[in-house]
């Protein structure tokens, strides 16, 4: 986003329309800008408060009510961190002691914001004039930082104690970015900062890609996987005091109950351990993605008494239910080996009309199958495609909760060993 386009609305006139601007509705914007322009209002101004209304929407599954008094590039908006996990990452900040922190590659501001509504020091540094700028207006009622535009390496860390980085996981052409080392600022360099430079810093802390593979993870972090309602939204390396727990993986979810932890201590690199396979129970477990980026699916395991269906596949099962915040139960109504004609006569039978499909270790495509199902009934149902001991299986399957719970474990034997049609 070119600076140009944000400075309309940094003048009395641009604020003044923003906040007149009534909520944003797609469906009205276009004869919103019209009649705004042909108000008389300039058309540039126009067009970047329109912008503005339409990533403050957007912005505010991050940021809730604060994002009305927000700027936002698209870009700066998609790689922000949400409010409560910024929240999250100032709150170890404080509790490590530090007193002056450089945020490296702020963005727009969001972990700078939580960091200074902590009454820490921030200095803000971004590249992008445009992000600058925005960084600016957001932290703009927040005396104790302060934005820098520039190279993160060319900053003065002069009196900082602590690093925060979010380096930029795209290209400039919004591609998707896999090697640590093609990051912007490079991670390699901001390992760096730990041991060398002027002023080297031992407290880091950094947000990476949720998919980091846990062979790039130094022996020294803290590595902690963090999912916010289902959604596992960054990694977290931390280093230092900034790591209390010492090196080693982390599950964080932030769910409507509370906060829900798992970790293990030991070298982060480590293979993970498995969890034990078994027969097909009675409910199936779908863990939360941040168990499964963390590699402590056995705790899991451990923690409700199931195993794996298959060593390859990360589905627990048993014949019991317990409850956990870490997995998604499903009772399990039937199994049966994948056959196409079995299935559809399966659900037609059931008078089955809408039809929610997972799956995990299937190379079926799901809205293809959909299509071959051509399923008109009335009763909805869910299936996972996936791999039992093995083979290639169908479950029927409901999600706790949706029935009483039986007083007997079901027969989940394949349909066709039960003599059903």
């Amino acid at each position: 986003m070119d600076p140009a386009s944000i400075a309309p609305l940094l003048e009395p006139a641009g604020w003044a329309l923003l906040a007149e601007l009534p909520p944003y509705d797609a469906s009205s914007s276009l004869a919103l800008g019209t009649a705004l322009r042909a108000s008389g209002l300039d058309a540039d101004l126009v067009a970047a408060a329109l912008t503005q209304s339409r990533l403050r929407a957007k912005a505010r599954a991050k940021f809730g009510d604060l994002a009305r008094d927000m700027l936002f590039t698209p870009e700066g908006l998609e790689q922000a961190t949400r409010l409560p996990v910024a929240a999250r990452h100032a709150h170890r900040f404080r509790t490590a002691g530090a007193t002056y922190v450089a945020d490296l590659g702020c963005g727009i501001g969001a972990d700078a914001m939580a960091l200074a509504g902590m009454e820490l020091r921030v200095l803000a540094v971004e590249r992008d004039p445009a992000t600058a700028l925005v960084a600016g207006i957001n932290l703009r009622a927040l005396p104790e930082a302060r934005v820098w535009q520039g190279d993160a390496f060319d900053a003065d860390l002069t009196g900082v104690d602590a690093v925060w980085a979010d380096p930029a996981r795209r290209t400039t052409s919004g591609a998707r970015l896999h090697r640590l080392a093609d990051y912007s600022p490079a991670v390699e360099r901001l390992l760096a900062l730990r041991t060398t430079g002027p002023h080297p810093v031992g407290m880091l802390g950094l947000k990476l890609s949720p998919a980091l593979a846990h062979r790039d993870i130094p022996v020294d972090a803290r590595a902690e996987w963090v999912s916010v309602g289902g959604d596992v939204v960054e990694t977290g390396l931390w280093f230092g005091d900034l790591a209390p727990e010492g090196p080693g993986r982390t599950a964080l979810l932030l769910a409507v109950d509370g906060v829900h932890v798992l970790a293990e201590r030991g070298d982060p690199s480590a293979p993970v351990t498995p969890a034990p396979t078994g027969p097909l129970g009675a409910y199936l477990y779908e863990p939360d993605g941040s168990v499964l980026r963390a590699g402590v699916v056995h705790r899991v395991a451990e923690e409700t008494g199931t195993h794996l269906i298959d060593p390859s596949i990360a589905f627990l099962t048993g014949d019991h239910l317990r409850p956990t915040p870490w997995a998604t139960a499903f009772r399990v109504l039937d199994a049966m080996p994948f056959s196409l004609k079995r299935l559809r006569a399966y659900l037609r039978e059931r008078d089955v009309g809408t039809l929610e499909i997972k799956k995990r270790g299937s190379a079926l495509d799901p809205a293809r199958l959909r299509g071959q199902l051509s399923l008109r009934g009335r009763a909805s149902a869910t299936i996972v495609l996936t791999r039992v001991a093995g083979e290639q299986r169908v479950l029927v399957v409901e999600r706790v909760g949706d029935r009483p719970e039986p007083l007997e474990r079901p027969d989940i034997r394949p349909a066709d060993e039960r003599g059903d049609a």
